[in-house]
């Protein structure tokens, strides 16, 4: 599959899920908090592909999902949920992107 094509599946998916996860989740603005939620996960799945590295998919997958979530784990302080979210999704996207994304 076209990496771009594939980032955009992946971003769009991973975007979705994550807004799920955050539903039954309270925030002082929710509606802001899911957006840039959304966008900060379509970011990492739409990368992931599109990296080129000296590294094996699933460790590019994982190094971009850790830095594209680190200034929203700084800004909010929730290190633990924000960043384990950002490295499993970049590690599977990785794998699939190794595995689909020519």
């Amino acid at each position: 599959m076209n990496p771009v094509l594939f980032g955009v599946l992946a971003g769009l998916v991973f975007g979705a899920v994550d807004v799920a996860l955050m539903i039954p989740m309270a925030f002082p603005d929710k509606t802001t908090a899911m957006i840039g939620a959304f966008l900060s996960r379509f970011a990492i799945g739409f990368l992931i592909p599109l990296v080129r590295m000296p590294l094996p998919p699933v460790a590019i997958g994982g190094l971009v999902g850790l830095l594209v979530s680190l200034p929203d784990a700084v800004i909010t302080k929730a290190y633990a949920p924000i960043l384990a979210t950002g490295l499993v999704g970049g590690l599977l996207i990785g794998w699939a992107a190794g595995r689909f994304a020519a």
